[in-house]
């Protein structure tokens, strides 16, 4: 693992501040800090291609995954990044798949397990998950066969890391000690995106982007439920209790507020275009919602459906993660954006 303290691109310019009113939308030019009675956000610059991101608790890192282009993928990134300066502190890359070209096992997905210690991300390209030290940066092993790997999720409680297969259908588990599969459901016709896993009970929830619904399987069953949710869910996050389940729902622009006991949706609520990443806070309970097209992030109250504030980020707005209520929105721009950036929310109680 490197540490190039001498990066540029991890500096944090200068903040300014503005005042925000609830419900009204912050526009952030370059690299900013804005306060209000609401918020309090902060952007930095990190590299290009940022994907995802995951809060460790126990080093009190925020681990962030970067590819650029199309395969041979010759340039990813696993950094290690400060959650308070947001600035670079590691920079692992991949390994190397392929000398001829120099294509590595690009990171997309990521997954913190602060019980090993490790972090879990999922290799798109190469349809396989990967494992690293979260202490050293040291690659652990390479875990093949899931197709289209898009997202991973770690259930600390039941030893298991659950990664999604967008291609065939498949919820793969490993055993995050032996970091063996040790289970695999495949769901006929499915297309499952986001994860998220209720470690209480064990029960894993994924988006179904091919069907318009959200897939609950319960720790032990091999037979899948089915919730019919709004148009393109792609991600899925649940309530404190685990009683509410949340999609944001890409192609209607929608969160999707599903009462898991009775099965159906209470509420859809208008966040934005491109509606792409949803977390929930589960100091205050709101839910957060990224949306890619409109590039901003929607903070809803899921109990009356009404949008609390709406904070504009870097262009198109790519995965939100939250952590002790704060949120980390990391963009995913075109090719003409030499650096993505990361936005810190700081939420209001």
């Amino acid at each position: 693992m490197s540490t190039p303290a001498t990066r540029t691109r991890t500096a944090l310019t200068a903040a300014v501040a503005v005042a925000v009113a609830a419900g009204s939308t912050l526009a952030l030019a370059g690299t900013a800090s804005a306060h209000s009675a609401e918020s309090e956000i902060t952007t930095a610059k990190l590299t290009k291609g940022l994907y995802q991101s995951s809060y460790s608790e126990r080093n009190d890192v925020l681990w962030v995954t970067a590819a650029v282009g199309r395969p041979p993928v010759t340039e990813s990134h696993l950094l290690k990044v400060d959650p308070e300066t947001l600035e670079i502190e590691g920079d692992i890359t991949p390994p190397v798949t392929d000398t001829a070209t120099g294509a590595v096992e690009a990171v997309y997905g990521v997954a913190v397990d602060d019980e090993h210690n490790t972090v879990w991300t999922t290799n798109t390209r190469n349809n396989t998950v990967a494992v690293y030290s979260q202490r050293t940066g040291k690659h652990l092993a390479t875990l093949p066969n899931v197709a289209h790997a898009r997202e991973i999720v770690v259930d600390e409680r039941h030893d298991t890391v659950w990664a999604s297969g967008f291609s065939d259908g498949t919820l793969v588990a490993f055993d995050s000690e032996s970091l063996k599969e040790k289970e695999r459901i495949t769901v006929e016709g499915a297309g499952p995106t986001g994860l998220t896993v209720n470690e209480k009970t064990g029960a894993l929830y994924a988006a179904d982007l091919n069907n318009d619904r959200l897939i609950e399987l319960k720790l032990g069953s091999q037979t899948p439920r089915f919730i019919t949710v709004g148009d393109g869910p792609i991600s899925v996050s649940l309530s404190k209790n685990g009683r509410t389940a949340y999609t944001a729902d890409q192609t209607a622009g929608t969160l999707s507020v599903v009462d898991l006991n009775k099965g159906v949706v209470t509420k859809s609520v208008a966040t934005g275009a491109g509606a792409l990443s949803v977390a929930t806070d589960e100091r205050s309970g709101d839910v957060l919602v990224v949306n890619r097209t409109a590039a901003n992030v929607t903070r809803v109250d899921p109990r009356t459906g009404v949008v609390e504030e709406t904070v504009a980020t870097g262009a198109n707005p790519n995965h939100v993660e939250i952590a002790d209520g704060t949120a980390y929105v990391v963009d995913k721009s075109g090719a003409t954006q030499t650096e993505d950036t990361v936005t810190r929310i700081r939420l209001a109680r």
